[in-house]
């Protein structure tokens, strides 16, 4: 074998084993949004400039509380809507609105503001357990691959494993209510939560087929990415993110 076609083994090693190990994020951004709310598309605009730094795991959660304003959201879910007043009631106040960020499972802030979303990341960079967690999701022979390793020794976290097929750029025609006539653009929208497990500190390995990842009203098609997230707490009470990790699926 002469150089070159070491070099380029070499190339589709590196290439494979990148698709499997991502780099330790530095925040999960969750945005609740609404295609209701006149407030909303800035911060949907500022979602889609986040998404382009690879340091930072994205999502839209559309939420249904809003629909009664003349537009019933195409891209909702009512377990959006428990999730954000889930956080609130986590942390212990009652602010639910949109648009809503919540930065790596415990700080909130005005979803179109830049600089507080950036100072919200800044503030949470010294909680020493966050994003901790090596995940690592990768793609392999059409199966959704998760691996959850040990937690480092005398620690003994409690927490869920949660899995969140992505649509990456989705187009919506607003027909009535705020936004009426309107052609908004949502990044990273979350399709639903699947429940991997959960995590005392013990590895665990996880395998779902892509066949199984659309459920209800959208398809395989709509799926772009998936992301997994190691969170502290539980669904109904979540906390700190310990660990995040995404791929793409297409």
């Amino acid at each position: 074998m002469n150089y070159r076609h070491i070099t380029f083994a070499v190339a589709i090693v590196c290439s494979a084993f990148n698709a499997a190990v991502r780099a330790e994020p530095r925040a999960v951004i969750e945005l609740f949004t609404s295609q209701g709310c006149s407030s909303c598309p800035a911060a949907d605009k500022l979602l889609g400039e986040l998404a382009r730094d690879p340091s930072l795991l994205t999502m839209s959660l559309a939420v249904d509380y809003w629909d009664y304003l003349g537009w019933k959201d195409t891209l909702a879910l009512h377990g959006h809507s428990v999730r954000q007043r889930a956080y609130a009631d986590a942390r212990g106040d009652r602010e639910v609105f949109t648009p809503q960020v919540v930065v790596n499972g415990v700080v909130h802030v005005l979803g179109s503001d830049k600089a507080a979303i950036e100072k919200a990341i800044a503030d949470t960079q010294g909680t020493a357990a966050l994003l901790k967690v090596p995940v690592t999701i990768a793609l392999v022979d059409g199966k959704i691959s998760v691996n959850v390793p040990a937690a480092a020794a005398g620690e003994q976290p409690s927490a869920e494993i949660w899995l969140c097929p992505l649509t990456a750029k989705t187009p919506v025609a607003v027909g009535r209510g705020e936004n009426s006539g309107k052609t908004l653009t949502y990044t990273n929208v979350v399709r639903r939560w699947v429940k991997l497990g959960d995590w005392n500190g013990k590895a665990q390995n996880f395998s779902m087929p892509v066949a199984e990842l659309p459920k209800g009203d959208y398809t395989l098609a709509d799926i772009d990415r998936v992301a997994v997230v190691v969170q502290s707490g539980v669904f109904a009470k979540p906390g700190l993110m310990l660990g995040a990790a995404e791929t793409a699926i297409r």
